[in-house]
């Protein structure tokens, strides 16, 4: 089977910017999962605000536990951008060339962007959800993967896949309008130059200004309308807290209703929306980076897969000829 080098291409420069982007960002993308998962009344909050986490590892001085789970976080990360790029690249190819058009329109691209994350959802939903409970567990208390998946059953392994699904509009989202936007700016520099390049076609690649800001733009668009599932899906991935497990009551939820009864309950309407700043700040920025080092590498990764385009054929060549 002929390898989709384009595709590849993609992939690989989506998912090096993912892990680059995850390291950078992830004390920040901590408190902000343990400032999400704690559902308590105002009076009996443990957070006030997101910087009562960052205070409390101060603190008990359990500042490297800020990096708890890193390891299983980009694992995850590199894998999940690796499938979406690679899917996304792969079915928009597919589309354009059934469809025999040179362009996608939005809903089409929707369709093929929920359909590349819901595939990658389910694939690394596992790895989600160890992350998430190493990164809401006590400061200093983490585990590693093996033993954070062991300790409860397989089927727990998959909780929030449901919410992970109905997610996948957010990718979707963002990387339509991201985009849809990018054709836009590159139809406009290509309009205005006055050389014409006769070389093989290459990927064309964005400034890196123009990549953070189109890439920070579509992702604060797709997280405001997804976060009330957001916050309901960290919730339902999160540990027991310590305290109700010494009570022995099982009070977590384990479903998007179950999550919605608990954070209208406790903390009403305002509830689904807590921790929408942190939540803005970390993934525009997350993502802003990933796409801006995407765009910058994209272009080395199609020389380098050139590369191994020529020598792979090179090689089979050889062997016909011996």
């Amino acid at each position: 089977m002929e390898i989709d080098f384009e595709s590849l291409v993609e992939a690989t420069s989506g998912a090096v910017g993912s892990i680059v982007s995850t390291t950078v960002l992830y004390p920040l993308d901590t408190c902000k999962s343990k400032y999400q998962a704690e559902v308590r009344a105002g009076s009996t909050r443990k957070y006030r605000n997101l910087s009562d986490v960052l205070w409390e590892a101060v603190s008990s001085n359990q500042i490297l536990s800020l990096y708890q789970g890193l390891g299983t976080k980009n694992l995850q990360s590199f894998i999940a951008q690796f499938f979406y790029f690679y899917g996304y690249s792969y079915f928009k190819k597919l589309y354009l060339s059934k469809a025999r058009t040179k362009s996608i329109g939005t809903k089409a691209n929707l369709v093929i962007a929920a359909a590349a994350g819901a595939c990658t959802s389910i694939i690394i939903q596992p790895l989600d959800t160890a992350s998430s409970r190493m990164q809401t567990s006590e400061f200093g208390e983490s585990k590693g993967l093996w033993e954070t998946l062991s300790q409860r059953s397989w089927s727990e392994a998959f909780d929030g896949l449901g919410i992970s699904l109905l997610l996948t509009s957010n990718p979707a989202i963002q990387y339509t309008v991201f985009d849809q936007l990018k054709q836009r700016l590159l139809r406009h520099q290509r309009s205005n130059r006055t050389d014409l390049v006769t070389e093989a076609p290459s990927p064309q690649a964005l400034s890196a200004f123009s990549a953070f800001a189109l890439g920070a733009l579509s992702k604060c668009i797709a997280t405001f309308f997804t976060y009330p599932a957001i916050r309901c899906k960290v919730t339902i991935q999160a540990p027991e807290p310590k305290e109700e497990t010494k009570k022995g009551a099982k009070t977590k939820p384990k479903s998007i209703i179950g999550a919605l009864y608990t954070i209208w309950r406790k903390e009403g309407p305002l509830g689904f929306y807590k921790g929408l700043q942190a939540q803005i700040l970390k993934t525009v920025l997350s993502s802003a980076l990933l796409l801006m080092i995407k765009e910058k590498i994209s272009r080395t990764t199609w020389v380098l897969m050139l590369a191994l385009r020529m020598y792979i054929f090179g090689a089979k060549k050889r062997v016909k000829n011996t």
